[in-house]
C-alpha cells in the first residue's frame, strides 16, 4: 500500500486547488446543496440552487408553498422528500439559531434529511472543522486504491481515512479524492492507462491480469 505521504503528493498534482463545487454565498445555501446532492449531481444542484436561492432567502423558504420549492428541486430527484427537508431545515434554523447554521454536529445530524456526510461536509468547509466525508466517489478510489477493503461501509472507509492520513490533510483530502473520482477515476470507464496510480492500485493490477 502507498505511504500516506506519497498518495497526498500525487493528489496535489491532479487538484492543487481541491474544493467544494456546489455552489454557495450563505452557509444555510450549503447545508441545503448538500442536503440536495444526495443521488444528484454537484452541477444539477447548483442549476436547481440558482433559482431556488434566487426566489428565497431562509425565511422565505420557512414560508413557500412546498409544492412551488418541489417544483424548483424537480430536477434532482426525491422532490418531495427533499422539499420537506428543506422547509423543516429553515424552520429550526430559524427558531433555534437565528437562522444561523451552527458548528454543532449532534443538531446537525438531528435535522432531516442531514446526515454524517452531509454534516462533515458542512462543517469543514464553513468552520474549518477536520472531516473526511465519504460520498460514492471517495468510497469508490479508496476501495481501489486499496486504502479500504471492497466490502466497507462508508463509515469504516471513514475511520480508516482517518486513521491513515493526519489530521490537518482530511478536508483538503476530501475534496481531493471527490474530484479524483468524478474526472478521473469514475465509476465507467476510468483514466487507467494515464492514471499516476496506476503502479499502486489494486483495481489496475485486477483489470489488466484478467
Amino acid at each position: 500500500m502507498m505511504k500516506s505521504e506519497d498518495l497526498i503528493k500525487i493528489l496535489d498534482k491532479y487538484y492543487p486547488d481541491a474544493r467544494c463545487e456546489l455552489n454557495y454565498t450563505k452557509d444555510y445555501e450549503l447545508l441545503i446543496a448538500t442536503v440536495l446532492s444526495a443521488q444528484c449531481t454537484d452541477k444539477r444542484v447548483n442549476m436547481v440552487t440558482k433559482e431556488l436561492f434566487k426566489r428565497y432567502d431562509l425565511k422565505g423558504l420557512k414560508k413557500a408553498d412546498i409544492h412551488d420549492i418541489e417544483n424548483i428541486i424537480r430536477p434532482c430527484g426525491s422532490h418531495t422528500k427533499k422539499a420537506a427537508y428543506i422547509k423543516t431545515i429553515a424552520t429550526k434554523l430559524l427558531d433555534d439559531y437565528s437562522g444561523i447554521v451552527p458548528n454543532n454536529r449532534e443538531y446537525l445530524e438531528s435535522l432531516p434529511g442531514v446526515g454524517r456526510k452531509t454534516c462533515n461536509v458542512v462543517l469543514s468547509n464553513i468552520y474549518d472543522v477536520p472531516a473526511i466525508a465519504v460520498d460514492t466517489h471517495v468510497a469508490r478510489v479508496s476501495k481501489r486504491l486499496g486504502l479500504a477493503k471492497e466490502e466497507d461501509d462508508v463509515s469504516t472507509i471513514e475511520q480508516k481515512l482517518m486513521k491513515k492520513f493526519p489530521k490537518d490533510k482530511w478536508s483538503r483530502l476530501h475534496h481531493q479524492l471527490v474530484l479524483f473520482g468524478r474526472y478521473n477515476c469514475t465509476a465507467r470507464n476510468p483514466q487507467c492507462e494515464e492514471c499516476l496510480f496506476k503502479n499502486n492500485c489494486k483495481y489496475y493490477k485486477k483489470i489488466t491480469h484478467k
